[in-house]
């Protein structure tokens, strides 16, 4: 894939109006900046202030903290897996998770595209070797769901492949929840002229160009499939064993402060504290695919 070619103007629908984003131009277009946090249903007019969010957070912090000494304690599990469109935000999100816990029991896993010896075994089995052990805290930056959203769009999994993935991961993932692993599945949904904000934010900072790919680029004008693959796996893979929590996420910091608040309030844990924890906010956290609107 030529990364340079696909640097190109690229014609996007958004709102049923057809524009023309040059990810090149050092400005970003009227049309995205006025339209960015609201995009998507946004629920709130401004972004968290910078310091009510590091304040409530270093609270959040306090807790996983106590969080892993409780599951060194008692040998619990703990695993999450995030997903959303590209520029969502999961990395942040697990960033501000993962901050001030123990690094050697506490992990981020983030796979790189299968090997040849991945791509012929069982489609979870290079997933599975990478689930908590005793006293471990696992979060998935993206996990099997790839089959659900990018490899049907970018044509990387056969319509058999897909379909046979729908039809398996929820008997996959009651087996998750029968051997009593804390299991939390979280959608980060953001608007379309957020992500082509941060696209764009992206391309124009030298720290986190890197974080641009040529996929991302490629996958521009394919959001209404990735809309109609995401309903479908919310719907279809939404389940009592292992329900989807959805992140309205258009501002990284309210769905970072939102996201832990709900690991911390369904985990019973020595030492909790409920007023330190806080309120769920409930225009940025809902349960299932429901709370797309």
């Amino acid at each position: 894939m030529d990364s340079d070619m696909l640097m190109r103007p690229a014609t996007v629908k958004v709102r049923g109006e057809t524009h023309v984003f040059d990810i090149e131009e050092p400005v970003l277009p009227d049309w995205i900046e006025d339209n960015a946090l609201q995009s998507g249903g946004f629920p709130h007019d401004k972004k968290l202030r910078q310091q009510t969010y590091e304040e409530e957070l270093t609270l959040l912090q306090m807790e996983l903290v106590k969080v892993q000494f409780w599951m060194q304690k008692t040998g619990q599990r703990v695993m999450a897996l995030l997903e959303g469109r590209d520029a969502a935000g999961k990395g942040g999100a697990i960033h501000a998770t993962l901050s001030y816990m123990n690094p050697r029991s506490a992990r981020v896993v983030a796979l790189t595209k299968p090997t040849e010896t991945e791509r012929g075994q069982w489609y979870f089995q290079r997933y599975v070797s990478h689930f908590p052990t005793a006293g471990e805290f696992v979060l998935f930056d993206r996990s099997w769901y790839n089959r659900a959203g990018v490899e049907p769009v970018m044509g990387f999994c056969t319509p058999e492949q897909y379909e046979g993935f729908l039809d398996q991961v929820p008997r996959f993932e009651k087996l998750i929840q029968l051997e009593g692993i804390k299991f939390f599945k979280f959608w980060l949904d953001i608007g379309q002229e957020m992500q082509l904000k941060r696209f764009h934010d992206r391309r124009h900072d030298p720290l986190k160009c890197w974080k641009l790919s040529p996929m991302d680029i490629a996958a521009l004008n394919k959001w209404d499939e990735y809309t109609e693959k995401r309903d479908r796996m919310l719907k279809e893979t939404h389940t009592e064993r292992a329900p989807w929590t959805v992140l309205h996420a258009n501002d990284k910091r309210r769905a970072r402060l939102n996201m832990i608040r709900h690991i911390l309030k369904s985990l019973d844990y020595d030492g909790k504290d409920e007023d330190r924890i806080g309120k769920l906010d409930k225009k940025i956290i809902g349960n299932g695919p429901g709370f797309l609107g």
